[in-house]
């Protein structure tokens, strides 16, 4: 029950991922109707249910495109999980601040970015200027794309590709 299930407005845009149970309650009140099944069905005693890969409401509903949360995870994902000082892969990647919270520098996307542990140890509580370090790439705050946003699940759920596609 608690698969994925991609959540299209009534006019096909991507507006949300809920699990299996929320979505077949949607299915059943009518609220929303089936656009995928591509997992099979669940059978109960009087009858036989699609377990659906992709719904859509039946009423569009208007509310903002959601945005990432700055998360270790989003940073990592954003950077491709690489050094943005030395361009290594690893998997005991760390955040680093561009500008030190002690100077002054804020926790937000465009001031934190993927760094190794020795270029981390390397930087310290300096700027990058004052390490004689240079950035690969200046960070900046992750596309508010329904692609960028629900793509990580395209690599499991291929039937989504479609929808996320245009958005």
């Amino acid at each position: 029950m608690q698969v994925p299930v991609l959540v299209l407005n009534a006019n096909f845009e991507p507006i949300h991922i809920c699990d299996l149970h929320r979505a077949l309650g949607l299915l059943l009140t009518d609220k929303a109707s089936l656009v995928v099944n591509g997992r099979g069905e669940i059978r109960t005693v009087s009858r036989s249910l699609p377990i659906p890969s992709v719904i859509r409401l039946s009423k569009m509903i208007t509310r903002p495109r959601p945005r990432l949360k700055l998360t270790r995870r989003e940073v990592f994902r954003r950077d491709n999980h690489m050094c943005q000082y030395c361009g290594k892969h690893a998997l005991d990647m760390t955040i680093d601040h561009v500008i030190p919270r002690h100077m002054g520098g804020k926790h937000i996307w465009t001031n934190v970015v993927t760094a190794c542990p020795s270029c981390n140890h390397r930087k310290g509580g300096r700027t990058v200027e004052d390490a004689g370090m240079k950035l690969l790439r200046n960070p900046v705050e992750p596309p508010n794309s329904a692609q960028y946003i629900f793509g990580k699940h395209i690599d499991e759920y291929r039937e989504w590709a479609d929808f996320l596609a245009g958005w």
